[in-house]
C-alpha cells in the first residue's frame, strides 16, 4: 500500500483538526452583529459573555488529560473518544435554549478538542517516514485552515437566513466531521511505535509495512523497525513517563522549552486575534455588512491553498527554521504597515477606498501567507517530533497546554479591549504589540530552535545531544546493541 495508504490515514485523522478550525472559525461569525437572530435570541450578550463563549480555556484542561490518555489508550483511541465527546458538545450548542446551555456545549466541545488536537499530529508523526513527516504532520494545519474556510463561508451564507437557523446551522454542521472521525477511526491503524511500546511487535511490523513499504524498500523497513525496537526498548529501561522527566536532564529540558516555546510564539504572532475578530479589524478600516464576512471567507480560502502548497512542496525540503524566521519577519512587517494605515486613515467612518484595500491586503498577507508558511503548520510538526517515545504524548500535551493558556489570555482580553477602546485605537495597539512579539519570535527561533528536517523520530536524541545507542538507519545494521537476551528475537522479527 505504501505512500497512498500513509497519506490517506494521515489525512483522515486530520478531520479532528478540521473540527478544531471549524469550531474556532464559526464562532466569530455567529457572535458578530451580522447574526442578528443570535443577538436577539441571546439578548445581545455583552463583552464578558462573548468572551466566555469564544474562550478556549476548556481546551487547556482537555490538553492536560491528552498525554495520559494517549499513552495508556493509544493515539487512535484517544482521538476516537475525543470525537465522541465532541459530537455531544456540538449537539448541545446546536440545540441551545439560553446562554448557559450554549456555554456548556462549548465547554464540552472544547474539552474534546483539547485532548485530541495534540494527539492528531502526534499520531501523524509516528506513522510518517522521516522524509515526509513535515508534509503528513502538516496536514493538521491544512485541515485547520479548511475548517476555518468552511466556517467562514457557512457564516457568510447563513447570515441571510431569517430565522434561528441563522446560527443553529453553522453550529450544527460541526456534528458531521465529529461523527465521521469517530466512525472512521475504527478502521485506521494504531501507531506502530505505540504498539512496540506495548510489546505488540508483530502488529507493529505489519502496520509499518503497510504504511511505508513498497516493492523496493524492504531494507529501509527492516532498518526502521530495528531502530524503533532498540530505541523504545532503551527508553523503557531508562525513561519513565513521569512529568518530571520533561526536565530531568539538560537535553530533555531543552526539548520541553523548545516545544513550549514554539506554541507560545505561535500564539504571540497575533493570529488568533486576527482569526477570531477579523470583522472588527475590517470595521476599523471602515468596512461593514456582508462584505466583511465575504472578505473573511476569501482570506480563509487563500490560507488553505497556501498551506497545501507549503507543506507539500517546501517544508520537508527547506526544514523548520528558515520558514519560521521568514514568517516572523514577514508578519512583523505586515503588521507595522497595517498599524500605519490604521493610524492615518483608519476609523469606522473611513471612506478612503485605497487605504481600505491596502489594509485588507496586509491583513490577508499576515494570516494567509506569512503565518501559513511558518508557525501555522510547523508548530504542530515540531512539537510532535522532538520528544522520546516514552514521554512524547506527555510532552506534546504540555506544549499544547501552553498554546491554550496563551490563547485563553488573548481571547478573553481582546473582546473587552475592543469594547472599551475606540475602533481606531484598539486595532492600532493590537498591531504594534504583535509587531514587537513577532520580532522577538524571530530571534528566539534563530538562537534556540534546532533543525529537525529529515531525521527519524528515534534520531532526535542526536539533535538534542543525548544520543546513547546507535541508530539502525545510520549504521545500516539491524543489530546495534549488544548484551541483551532479546537480541535474537529482535533480529528474527526484523527479518520477517
Amino acid at each position: 500500500m505504501g505512500l497512498f495508504y500513509n497519506f490517506s490515514v494521515a489525512l483522515f485523522s486530520a478531520l479532528g483538526s478540521f473540527l478544531f478550525g471549524d469550531d474556532s472559525g464559526v464562532i466569530g461569525s455567529v457572535v458578530s452583529q451580522e447574526f442578528d437572530y443570535f443577538q436577539t435570541f441571546f439578548h445581545s450578550p455583552g463583552p464578558s459573555i462573548i468572551g466566555a463563549i469564544v474562550s478556549t480555556v476548556r481546551r487547556f484542561f482537555g490538553a492536560a488529560a491528552a498525554g495520559s490518555l494517549a499513552a495508556r489508550l493509544g493515539r487512535k483511541r484517544t482521538i476516537q473518544i475525543g470525537a465522541s465527546v465532541a459530537m455531544l458538545g456540538c449537539s448541545l450548542q446546536t440545540g441551545a435554549q439560553n446562554v448557559s446551555y450554549l456555554i456548556v456545549g462549548r465547554v464540552i466541545t472544547g474539552l474534546a478538542i483539547g485532548w485530541y488536537v495534540p494527539v492528531v499530529p502526534l499520531y501523524q508523526s509516528e506513522i510518517s517516514p522521516p522524509t515526509m513527516r513535515g508534509f503528513l504532520t502538516g496536514l493538521t494545519q491544512l485541515m485547520i485552515a479548511i475548517g476555518f474556510l468552511v466556517a467562514y463561508w457557512v457564516g457568510y451564507g447563513c447570515q441571510f437566513i431569517r430565522s434561528d437557523a441563522q446560527w443553529r446551522v453553522p453550529l450544527g454542521i460541526q456534528i458531521f466531521p465529529a461523527t465521521l472521525l469517530f466512525l472512521g477511526m475504527f478502521i485506521l491503524p494504531f501507531s506502530p511505535r505505540w504498539l512496540v511500546d506495548q510489546g505488540r511487535h508483530d502488529e507493529a511490523l505489519v502496520i509499518l509495512q503497510r504504511l511505508h513499504g513498497n516493492k523496493t524498500n524492504k531494507e529501509f523497513i527492516d532498518l526502521e523497525f530495528a531502530e524503533m525496537l532498540e530505541q523504545i526498548q532503551y527508553e523503557k529501561e531508562n525513561i519513565s513517563t513521569k512529568l518530571s522527566d520533561l526536565w530531568s536532564t539538560k537535553p530533555m529540558l531543552r526539548r520541553t522549552l523548545t516545544g513550549i516555546g514554539i506554541q507560545v510564539c505561535t500564539q504571540f504572532t497575533g493570529i488568533n486575534v486576527s482569526s477570531y475578530f477579523q470583522p472588527t479589524l475590517y470595521a476599523a478600516l471602515g468596512l461593514s455588512g456582508s462584505k466583511v464576512l465575504m472578505i473573511t471567507g476569501i482570506n480563509g480560502a487563500l490560507g488553505a491553498v497556501i498551506t497545501a502548497i507549503f507543506i507539500y512542496f517546501i517544508l520537508d525540503r527547506v526544514g523548520r527554521r528558515p520558514p519560521l524566521i521568514f514568517g516572523a519577519v514577514g508578519m512583523a512587517i505586515t503588521l507595522a504597515i497595517e498599524a500605519a494605515i490604521n493610524a492615518k486613515w483608519g476609523g469606522v467612518n473611513s471612506d478612503n477606498h485605497a487605504a481600505q484595500t491596502a489594509g485588507v491586503a496586509f491583513i490577508v498577507l499576515f494570516g494567509s501567507l506569512f503565518f501559513t508558511v511558518s508557525f501555522g503548520p510547523i508548530s504542530w510538526v515540531y512539537q510532535s517530533e522532538i520528544f522520546p517515545m516514552r514521554i512524547r504524548a506527555l510532552g506534546t500535551s504540555v506544549c499544547t497546554c501552553a498554546n491554550w493558556a496563551c490563547n485563553v489570555l488573548i481571547s478573553q482580553v481582546a473582546p473587552i479591549g475592543m469594547s472599551r477602546l475606540q475602533y481606531r485605537m484598539y486595532p492600532l495597539r493590537f498591531y504594534i504589540l504583535f509587531v514587537a512579539t513577532n520580532i522577538a519570535n524571530g530571534f528566539i527561533v534563530f538562537f534556540f530552535f534546532p533543525e529537525t528536517k529529515g531525521k527519524s523520530l528515534e534520531e532526535m536524541d542526536a539533535v538534542f545531544g543525548d544520543q546513547v545507542i546507535p541508530h539502525a538507519l545510520e549504521t545500516k545494521q539491524v543489530h546495534n546493541i549488544g548484551g541483551s537476551g532479546d537480541e535474537d528475537e529482535k533480529k528474527s522479527r526484523v527479518s520477517v
